[in-house]
């Protein structure tokens, strides 16, 4: 049977237009998938085939000087004064220049405040219910801290903090890598009473030390700081557990 990544991710692959989700995905997909392994080295011979031809070739004078006359355009008859469309010029940018200043005006809220809390969360809210399909729980699937917090190295440019909490009923699942407005961050999974908490984290941008938590499509968030790193964990457990691992990993 056919791949159907042989024919709809591996052009997006090789062309960097994968985020670091799906591209890592896909790179694990690679090594059990023997027809999407040919399919991309044969695109990748074809391109190497191509940068080698060099298939340029310089126009000679007459065909420019051809084309160049072509799309010349004609002299009108009556022309009006070239001063006569300033006016109108004019007239555009200060509606351009209206219709920016709106949206900027739009915009900024989003940008601080409870507004761009809730717009996070949504975000996050999103990414812990993608987590909860099949195969994208976590990237790497380990009990041990010692084991998960190194296969971070290298893929991100900070180090999360990553501790299991077995002991006290919080015992870690596993982590991944995520994209939440537009950055890589990592998610740490952690597994309560059947049920499974994704812990959110990423360097802090500014200080805040309240906490910070909310509802989004019967899901459950709690926002905060510590240790230059934010935080925000999502599950359908309890917003008391949820305090509970807040407090384990400030403690």
């Amino acid at each position: 049977m056919a791949c159907d990544l042989a024919r709809t991710v591996i052009h997006a692959y090789m062309d960097g237009e994968l985020d670091a989700v799906r591209a890592a995905e896909f790179e694990r997909h690679l090594e059990q998938c023997h027809e999407c392994v040919t399919a991309l080295d044969t695109q990748e011979s074809v391109s190497s085939a191509l940068r080698r031809a060099q298939l340029y070739e310089k126009a000679p004078p007459a065909l420019r000087q051809k084309v160049v006359a072509g799309i010349r355009p004609q002299q009108p008859v009556a022309m009006r004064p070239r001063y006569v469309r300033w006016p109108w010029l004019a007239a555009a940018a200060a509606i351009l220049l209206a219709l920016l200043s709106f949206a900027a005006w739009r915009a900024i809220p989003l940008l601080r405040g409870d507004n761009y809390q809730s717009m996070m969360a949504a975000e996050i809210v999103d990414a812990h219910l993608r987590s909860l399909q099949p195969g994208h729980l976590a990237d790497v699937l380990s009990s041990d801290q010692h084991t998960v917090k190194p296969w971070f190295d290298g893929k991100i440019d900070f180090s999360p903090p990553v501790q299991d909490f077995a002991s006290v009923g919080f015992p870690l699942e596993g982590g991944r890598l995520d994209v939440v407005h537009g950055r890589t961050i990592t998610a740490l999974v952690y597994g309560r009473r059947k049920h499974l908490i994704s812990v959110f984290i990423w360097p802090m941008r500014e200080h805040d030390d309240s906490l910070r938590s909310g509802t989004q499509q019967g899901y459950h968030w709690l926002a905060w700081h510590n240790a230059g790193m934010e935080f925000c964990a999502v599950s359908d457990v309890s917003p008391a557990d949820l305090e509970q691992l807040q407090h384990l990993f400030t403690q």
